[in-house]
Formats: C-alpha cells, structure tokens, sequence
C-alpha cells in the first residue's frame, strides 16, 4: 500500500472516467439541444446536479474535438518562458486587432465589451473549486489559490474581479445583470460562438481535479494574454512574473503525458481567444456599418415583444401594429420599409407624430431610452430629406460556423463516461466517491440523502443540546445579541473555564490512537465550504468572509500553512502512514477506525450543496470553528507534547479560531451579516426560517461531537419505545 508524504505532488486525479446514472443522459441532451445559450445558463447557474457535470463531460470533449490549436508535445519546466514568449507574441497580435475597437464611436465599442462580458464576468471561474478534498495539500492548488484570493478580492466581494469589470462596463455604458440571470446572454446580444467559449471555462470550472492540466494551461493564457483588461481599461489583479512560476512549477511536477496535456491547453487556449478576439472585430464590423434603418429595426425588434394592445388602433402598412408583432413569419425588414412611409413618420410642423408620441408628455413617453429616441430623430431626419436607399438588413452571424461545429462535437457522447446507478455500499467506498466526486457524479443523489439525514437528525439537539459537554445546540430565538451571547457562552462555559492541565498524561499508544479517531476528519478540513464563493454567487458579505474562512484553513495559498499539510505532518510525527484520501489504495488502509467515518461523510455530503443548504453551510462552520478552542485543543497538545509528537494542527486552530477575531467569532459576525441581509431583501419575517436552518446545521456538528450525550439520548427512547 502505497503512502502518502509531503510535499503533495498532485498534478491531476486519478481517475478519468466518470460514473453517471442513466437518466442523465436524456437531461443533459435536452439542455444541449436547446442551444448553446442554454448550457451557459445551466453551467453558470447549477453546481448541484449530476447533470451539470455531463454537460461539462460533452463540453470539454466538444471542444477537444474541434481544437484547431496544434496538439502539444511534453513540455518541460524551463518551457514556461517558452509558451510565455509565445503567449507575448498572440498578445501583440490580438492587442493590434482589438486596439482599434477601443477608440470606435461608442454605440459600436459597448456592443464589443457586451460581447465579451459573458467571458470576463465569468474570468477566473475554472478556479471555483480547484481546491477540494481530493487535490489537497497539492503544492500547484496552493499556487492557484493564491490567485483566486486576489481575484476574489482577498475576500472582499466589493473588490472582486467581476465586480471589477462589473464597474469597468457601466463605465462604458454597459449595463446587464447578474450573469446568472435568465436574460444575461439576451442583454449582451451574446453571439453562440460567446456562449460556447463560457460554457468552455465553466465545463472547467465543474472538473478542475479531472482537467487541472487544462486548467492551469487555460489560466496561464486568459490571464496572461488580459484581452479584458485591454478592452475595459482595467490593471490586472495578478503579477506576470507569478503567473509564470505557477506555470513552472506545475510543469516541474507533471509527468510526461500531463505536460502534453498542458502545452496542448495552452496551444488551444491561444487559438480560442484569437477566435473570440476576431469575433469581436467582426461584430465591432457589423455595428459599424449598420445603416439607419439597420439600426431602427434592432430598436424595433428588441421593443415588439413587449408591444401591448394599446397599439391596436395604429396600423402600419395596412395592418394594425398588433398584428404585425404577433406574426410567426414577421417580416422586420418590411415593416421597417412600411414604417418609413407611414403617417407616423411624415413631416410636420413640429416634428412627425412619431416623435411627438416618444416625447416627454407624448403617449410612448420613457419606452425608448436616450440613444434610441436619438436614433428616431435621426432616422426621421433623413427620411424627410429623402437621404436614405431601400431597407436592407444583413443578419449578424459572426462566429456562427465555428459555433455550429463546437455544437455538433459537443452532442456527440463524449469517452471516459460510464453509465451506472449508485449504489450506497459501505463507509470507505462512499468517502472514496465523494472526495472523488468529479469522477461520481451519480453519487450526489446519495449525498443530499445523507446529508439531509443527519441534518434532520440533528433537531433533537434542540431540546437537549444545552447538556452537550463542548457545544450547546438548544434552541433559542434568533437575534445578534442572542446569538454572539450564546457564543460567548459556549466559549467560557464549555470551552475555557474547564480548563485544568492533565495531571496524567496517557500512554503513547492512547494518545496515538486518539489522534487517529481525529485524522479522518482533519484530513478534509475546510471541506465544508470549498464550494463557497463560485461564480455568479460571490455577491454578498457573508459570502466573502466565509470563503476568506476557507482560504485561511488552505493558507492562503502557502501550503507550508495549510492545515491539511500540518495533519500529515502530525501524522508522520507518529509514525503513521496511510494513502490519500483521493486514491484506491485508502480503500485498503488500516490505520484509521473504521467506526468514524460517519463525521467526514457527512461534512463531504453537506459540501456538495452549498447553494440549496447555504445556510445550514453557515450553522455548520460556527460550530466547527468554535471546536478549535479551549479544554479539548489544549489537552491534546499538552499530549502530543509530553511524547514529542507535532503540535502544528493544534497550534494553528487554537491561534486562528480564536473568539475575539479569529474564525469563531467571524463564524458568529457571518451569521448576522447574513442574516441582515435576508432581512433587507425579504423582510424581517423570513428570518426566522433562515435562522431555524442556521442552527440546524451548528446542531449538525455537535451531533457527531457529542458522542455521550446522543448515545443516552438514543437509549433514552429505545427504552421509552420498549415501556
């Protein structure tokens, strides 16, 4: 049996294929029928579901497909300055094409950064979730989050990359929702070939461990070529020199065929944003050259959908206004020519009827915004010195042949996928496809089962949580003080004042053996909310400081801080060895109690669905935030001391949890932030069912901790059931 040792190695998963039920197979192929602009809005909006890593499966595989990039050969490390200069040559070439679109009228150049924004408000997403159970405490993650603490403005939402760019559009006068919004890609006249190319970097962000060559090549290229900083105007948030040793350093730990798989990332990587870069001279083309009745009939075209029956005494060509927008075979051009020659938009004294009607006081008064009514004047202008030519629209199909060819290799079954329904076998085997999820995903329906067991399991707790000996999960009414009070007394009623040193110190076995009951779940510590923070739901406060939470327990990004190399560290001071949890070979360890499994699993559960149990996400990272202090935390390293065993774990947690202003009392400040915020948005009233699931998941935790107090509870009412 293989062991595993510091310094963590990993370059990528194990494992390539992946299990999926079924019936997934018909979902994902509905979605992808639907268009690209559907598998944007699935990818981007759900990362809960066993079909969104199908869809990332057929992405990824898509475009593998239809790569025109050049296949790569096995790149060695000193070959990052290499693709550097190479990626520095594209970047010319592509600031050369796109330099022009910056200095175009500004109808045109806010149709460019619309176009991309569908990239650069997603930019950084195939870092979500990069780090997770089973690419940690690897020395090349670590680097990458780096990188992902400064793109999330090192927990700040505020100063995020998206919000960077967010501010850098409406600066230009561009101004869409949210990217998870349903009519994100319509506000951004997305082009399909767009839509494709998000889907791409969102597929990633769905199967960093499985695809991390991919991921680092793809990040190395989109940061470093900065396409959205050259057209926003925006600094990059990230050092050139640091992006190329991230670069190296994954290089000099790949093997042969992994650095293939990189060089040709990046091969690809480029060929894809010199794509993207001519797409967007060819849209920047079409707007320019949009004649007036062009530019109407897209006016015309985006208002006719929201046309009611007011419009049905004004006629236009013959027919009333209603009858036209409600024509399957609408003829926009036709009606535009119709429209020219209409009474509407005859000369009068004082301007046409038409632009009377969207004046202030008028009847279509605040229906056209400022460049629209603009563009109305203009037009009519010229209709009455007789300036323009018969009506001729040209349809906009930049990227359209590219992007019916990406759609054709992505409906294709993609390899490496094996049908199969899951099936819960024992503890080892569901731990080992849940830290290896990406190659699982029909096990997420036996996750949200489990966890929603032990959730509901959890609210006996309630009623007898205050007799727990470290936690106290009985229920109280919510409000901040309530809830720091509660804190502050769990802390010194439970937590220090118990505190005495051991008189006795156990033998080495039994302390040995103590720390073996804690490795299983130290080894996935910050579990809980690796998935915190992805794209599209990075936005709110409490969302920013339980992701900085998390960053804390990797280290930043400095793996020698990480906390789950300072449990293997522990561990090897014992002398005990044992797999990573990633691999087979931990199915076969016997190191660790097999009885404990039941902590991990259920954190891991818990993890996989961090927008639909958000909140109990919350609850949960309180009460294991508070686990790190007082009696428990000192004793065991009065312990490990007196054998010279490693203290590093429980040094780390009992300094950074602290309850003044370490994790604990941010843990509580989370809480009321977020809460604060339900009640702005939803009102007071939906508190209380925000907070009922809240403690439901602090309850969770002291479930598996309070091992005496469950047990008696149980015997309790296996008795009462008995009488």
């Amino acid at each position: 049996m293989s062991a595993f040792a510091l310094p963590d190695t990993f370059v990528v998963a194990p494992l390539s294929t992946s299990e999926f039920d079924p019936a997934a197979v018909a979902a994902a192929g509905e979605v992808i029928a639907a268009g690209p602009e559907a598998v944007y809005h699935r990818l981007v909006g759900d990362q809960e579901s066993e079909v969104v890593f199908l869809l990332a499966r057929h992405v990824l595989n898509g475009f593998s497909t239809c790569a025109r990039g050049p296949s790569g050969h096995a790149a060695e490390a000193h070959e990052a300055d290499r693709i550097a200069e190479r990626t520095a040559q594209v970047r010319r070439q592509i600031t050369t094409m796109l330099q022009p679109l910056r200095d175009a009228e500004p109808r045109v150049r806010e149709a460019v950064v619309a176009q991309r924004a569908p990239l650069a408000l997603i930019g950084g997403c195939w870092l979500d979730s990069v780090s997770q159970p089973a690419t940690q405490p690897s020395a090349a993650v670590n680097h990458l989050i780096r990188h992902q603490f400064a793109w999330r403005g090192e927990g700040n939402p505020r100063r995020a990359l998206h919000q960077v760019r967010g501010h850098a559009l409406e600066e230009l006068g561009v101004y869409l929702p949210d990217v998870t919004a349903p009519d994100f890609l319509q506000r951004a006249e997305s082009r399909p070939l767009t839509a494709w190319h998000g889907a791409y970097y969102l597929s990633l962000a769905r199967l960093p461990a499985t695809f991390l060559p991919e991921v680092v090549g793809t990040h190395y290229v989109v940061a470093a070529l900065g396409i959205d900083e050259l057209l926003l105007g925006t600094r990059p948030m990230l050092d050139a020199a640091d992006l190329r040793a991230a670069l190296a350093d994954y290089l000099a730990l790949a093997p042969a065929p992994v650095r293939s798989r990189v060089a040709t990332a990046v091969a690809q990587a480029l060929a894809r944003e010199l794509e993207h870069a001519q797409l967007l001279v060819d849209v920047a083309a079409w707007h320019a050259g949009l004649s007036l009745d062009a530019q109407v009939a897209r006016i015309v075209a985006r208002h006719a959908p929201f046309a009611g029956k007011q419009h049905r005494n004004v006629r236009v060509g013959g027919r009333p206004l209603t009858e036209h927008f409600a024509d399957p075979d609408f003829d926009l051009a036709a009606f535009v020519d119709d429209f020219r020659s209409s009474r509407q938009l005859q000369p009068r004294a004082g301007g046409c009827r038409f632009l009377r009607a969207i004046k202030f006081g008028g009847p279509m008064f605040g229906i056209f915004d400022a460049r629209e009514a603009a563009t109305f004047e203009q037009w009519a202008t010229a209709i009455a010195a007789g300036e323009l030519p018969g009506v001729a629209l040209t349809p906009n199909t930049a990227g359209d042949e590219a992007a019916r060819a990406l759609a054709a290799a992505i409906d294709a079954p993609p390899p490496d996928v094996r049908l199969k329904a899951a099936v819960r076998n024992d503890d080892r085997d569901f731990l080992h496809r849940l830290v290896n999820i990406e190659n699982f995903p029909n096990a997420l329906a036996l996750a949200r089962a489990h966890a929603e067991e032990g959730l509901a399991r959890a609210e006996l707790l309630f009623t007898h949580g205050g007799d727990g000996v470290l936690t106290d999960a009985s229920w109280f009414d919510y409000s901040p003080s309530a809830l720091n009070a509660r804190v502050d007394r769990i802390y010194w009623d439970k937590l220090v004042d118990p505190y005495r040193p051991l008189t006795e110190i156990p033998d080495r076995d039994e302390v040995v053996f103590g720390q073996k009951t804690f490795a299983l779940g130290s080894m996935i510590d910050g579990a809980w909310a690796h998935r915190i923070g992805a794209t599209g739901r990075f936005t709110r406060r409490s969302d920013g400081m339980l992701y900085s939470i998390y960053a804390d327990e990797m280290g930043r990004g400095d793996v020698t801080k990480n906390h789950i190399t300072l449990i293997y560290q522990v561990l090897a001071s014992m002398g005990i060895e044992v797999p990573h949890l990633r691999e087979a070979a931990f199915l076969d360890q016997d190191e660790l109690p097999d009885h404990l499994y039941g902590f991990s699993l259920f954190q891991l559960s818990l993890a996989l669905f961090p927008d639909s149990r958000y909140d109990e996400i919350l609850g949960y990272n309180l009460g294991i935030e508070m686990f790190g202090l007082g009696t428990m935390r000192m004793h065991e390293m009065q312990k490990l001391r007196h054998h010279g065993f490693d203290v590093a774990y429980e040094e780390a947690h009992l300094s950074i949890d602290n309850v003044s202003a370490g994790h604990a009392r941010q843990s509580a400040e989370l809480i009321i932030a977020y809460l604060h915020d339900v009640a702005q948005l939803s009102g007071a009233d939906a508190v209380p069912a925000h907070w009922r699931r809240i403690w439901r998941g602090y309850a969770s935790f002291a479930y598996f901790i309070e091992h005496e107090l469950v047990a008696g509870l149980a015997r309790h009412e296996s008795a009462d059931v008995i009488i």
